[in-house]
């Protein structure tokens, strides 16, 4: 199947005809000015990031006194509208296609929506249930994870098209496919989602991969595959979870310990249930629109040619404008209010409950075994991380050994699978991949990172 799909032709036929000086600059333009937005780390203000990061930080700091009211309109509205259009089913939303895919839904997320909105009324009111609007609850979920997902997907949604239609992910896509088919099974295009991550933000390779997997490009696998293993941590964040675990003169090689074990687990779990037994077919079984295979010529030949002839088929500027307007306020109305629910639960089960230190117990004689201090500590700041990334590196800063604060925070980087935020977004998502998967998934990837990190800090950092 997957030398199948491998063949599949691109709508963009191969052809031996000298392309046009028109599509060459097509291709170069955008593609430069996307690299350079996405890709390209800067170091401003004393700290590394890219472009796009910088504007959408920039964006976020200046609105930050109209934001939260900004925020509650939008996810009241979407409950509001939600529930009229599941009870009533009014012609204004029913007869209007961009108004029912906004806000028509089925049962369960209809109701999510209302609890959304029920949070982030506590939130703004403090009222309600005191374990609701918590700074460590609702109020973080409200004040520090929606104010980013809603710049962030306005960013994303005007200039996410530089990456996407233009030709970059043609060119990169057949330049790396040599190392991201046998080590991965991925398709090679995948390293710029890979990279969006890194250099940026994780949500930048969210949204990538899942247009890539509505437009074909992706088969249900592979979209899953690069979700859960691909999303990799920027070094920025990287360099803050450092700092709270006091580890900031030891950076270079916790972050190094992090990316072999983020390679370690990437080439592990794409080979073991329940990646491995996704289906690999496209959306909605059709056929797939990539062909990364270079047929005649040399790699870097064929790779400019694959760029430039998408660049000749890009479609119209205002199409890309309104399609990236239309995502932002999906995720506006849709995606704000469900992470405003789930990931309020998520973090009162942490927070809250003793869930997460029931789960960690067998955990503690294998840190002792592996030798590693205060296990009891540590045990559940390493599964605590699947509520939401911050929790390990909060829970282990306490800790007073180095080696162990090491540890948990190499492990929570490596974990990438976290429900506050990406385990909404995916749940939500045409990709098809259950919160059971991505609960499995986050403890195969403990399991992997644990004696990787461990066997690292002891024989050779500590």
């Amino acid at each position: 199947m997957e030398q199948l799909n491998e063949q599949q032709q691109d709508t963009n036929t191969y052809s031996e005809k000298a392309p046009s000086k028109k599509s060459i600059f097509t291709f170069l333009i955008p593609s430069l000015l996307g690299a350079l937005l996405f890709l390209v780390p800067f170091k401003i203000n004393d700290t590394w990031t890219v472009l796009i990061g910088f504007a959408a930080g920039t964006i976020e700091r200046s609105l930050s006194a109209m934001l939260p009211m900004f925020l509650l309109a939008i996810i009241l509205l979407s409950g509001v509208l939600t529930l009229l259009a599941w009870v009533v089913k009014p012609a204004l939303i029913m007869e209007r296609p961009a108004l029912k895919a906004l806000f028509y839904t089925s049962l369960p997320w209809t109701m999510i929506r209302v609890l959304g909105a029920l949070f982030a009324l506590m939130v703004m009111t403090q009222s309600g249930f005191a374990i609701i609007y918590s700074p460590a609850t609702g109020g973080t979920i409200f004040s520090d994870l929606l104010p980013v997902l809603a710049v962030w997907s306005v960013v994303m949604g005007l200039l996410m098209p530089l990456l996407l239609e233009y030709g970059l992910m043609e060119w990169l896509g057949t330049l790396a496919k040599k190392i991201m088919r046998p080590l991965f099974n991925l398709p090679g295009r995948a390293s710029v989602d890979s990279l969006a991550s890194w250099m940026g933000n994780n949500m930048m390779s969210i949204l990538i991969t899942i247009n890539q997997y509505e437009n074909g490009y992706y088969t249900k696998r592979e979209s899953a595959i690069i979700v859960t293993n691909f999303t990799i941590t920027s070094i920025g964040f990287s360099l803050i979870i450092a700092e709270i675990l006091e580890l900031s003169e030891r950076f270079v090689p916790f972050y190094l310990t992090v990316l072999v074990g983020v390679f370690i687990a990437a080439f592990i779990c794409p080979r073991i249930p329940p990646l491995s037994k996704m289906h690999h077919t496209y959306a909605g079984d059709e056929s797939g629109a990539i062909n990364e295979t270079a047929a005649r010529g040399s790699l870097w030949r064929q790779a400019f040619r694959r760029g430039v002839e998408k660049a000749a088929h890009a479609p119209k500027t205002t199409s890309v404008l309104k399609k990236g307007a239309f995502n932002a306020l999906d995720i506006w109305f849709g995606m704000l209010p469900l992470v405003m629910a789930i990931g309020t639960i998520a973090l009162v089960i942490a927070e809250f409950t003793p869930i997460f230190t029931y789960l960690s117990y067998p955990l503690v004689p294998v840190l002792e075994w592996m030798n590693i201090p205060e296990a009891a500590q540590a045990a559940p700041a390493l599964l605590v991380g699947f509520a939401d990334m911050f929790l390990p590196a909060i829970l282990g800063a306490g800790i007073e050994s180095e080696l162990t604060r090491f540890v948990i925070g190499a492990v929570s980087l490596i974990q990438l699978v976290y429900m506050s935020e990406i385990g909404v977004m995916l749940m939500r998502s045409s990709i098809p991949i259950s919160f059971w998967q991505l609960f499995v998934i986050f403890i195969q990837r403990t399991v992997i990172a644990i004696p990787v990190v461990v066997l690292i800090a002891h024989v050779i950092i500590f």
